[in-house]
């Protein structure tokens, strides 16, 4: 395998980090948004429904280049396709737009910045991995950050929904977590584009199901400004950094990308501050800086 060169490294960071931060306005946009009066369910749907037309072109142009069809899914693979796609786009982000009703953007995206966290945790508990000294220190650092932010944001909060819109974010990033391990495993079968492109079309016919039986598919009587913020979001903070992310990935690694796609948290933090007001207190602030060590001491780790 030929090293990289420097016009293909400098590509793939700029792929990982322009992606990083499409990825850190999702809070932002379902913030605007509910100040419209739009409900958490039939925003998250008018997400993928606006998302869906994309996903599907790349589901039918994957499935039909030459590389995916050295591989042909087998009905388990659609099974697990399927179940992954739900748990990492429908269960993960139906608790994240819940959960940002209570919490702040900040605060949401320094929650989910810990998922890496949940990962190595998932895989020593259901597949035996070792954890190393180090991972244990990372785990220390991450979890006294979220801690530390948690709660002097509920302090400044005053809200009593506060600890449950954290336990819904947090409960957002363990869904994606299991969607991160399980991937791990049909991503080198299925291919980056295919496979992700079918988990979020799963994904999307969930979230459209869900919403027929609470809302009964009633999306049309929102003001206009709803709209444009879902559909912003569907293409801004969904689509293109997917994808983005994902071809910086295949370029340079994981690790790298993790290194790199920890502007997610600060960009979140600048931007809510610039578009919503909201300022962190000091607290919050060394909470933000133990997380992110802690993901980058796992993201740096050597063997």
């Amino acid at each position: 395998m030929h090293p990289l060169s420097f016009r293909q490294n400098l590509v793939a960071a700029l792929l990982i980090f322009i992606g990083a931060v499409f990825f850190s306005t999702k809070a932002i946009i379902i913030k605007l948004a509910y100040l419209e009066g739009v409900d958490s369910i039939s925003l998250l749907t008018l997400r993928m429904l606006f998302s869906l037309p994309a996903f599907l072109a790349v589901a039918w142009y994957s499935g039909n280049n030459s590389a995916s069809k050295k591989y042909h899914l087998k009905r388990k693979d659609w099974w697990q396709i399927a179940f992954l796609g739900m748990a990492g786009y429908y269960l993960a982000s139906l608790f994240d737009f819940l959960g940002l009703k209570y919490v702040t953007a900040s605060l949401e995206r320094l929650i989910l910045f810990v998922y890496p966290t949940m990962v190595l945790l998932i895989s020593a508990i259901f597949f035996k991995e070792k954890i190393y000294k180090r991972q244990f220190v990372a785990l220390l650092l991450t979890y006294l950050g979220i801690a530390i932010a948690f709660l002097e944001g509920a302090n400044l909060s005053g809200s009593s929904n506060f600890a449950l819109g954290g336990l819904l974010v947090f409960g957002a990033g363990f869904m994606f977590a299991i969607y991160i391990v399980g991937s791990g495993h049909l991503l080198p079968r299925v291919g980056t584009f295919r496979y992700t492109s079918y988990a979020m079309t799963a994904a999307c016919f969930a979230i459209v199901s869900h919403h027929a039986i609470m809302n009964h598919l009633q999306l049309f009587h929102f003001a206009a400004s709803v709209y444009w913020h879902a559909l912003l979001m569907a293409v801004i903070a969904t689509f293109l950094p997917s994808f983005m992310v994902a071809e910086g990935i295949r370029i340079i690694g994981s690790n790298n990308a993790a290194i790199i796609g920890s502007i997610g948290p600060i960009s979140t933090i600048v931007l809510a501050c610039i578009f919503l007001g909201e300022h962190l207190g000091t607290w919050q602030w060394l909470g933000t800086f133990f997380v992110i060590a802690g993901v980058l001491l796992l993201a740096l780790k050597r063997r």
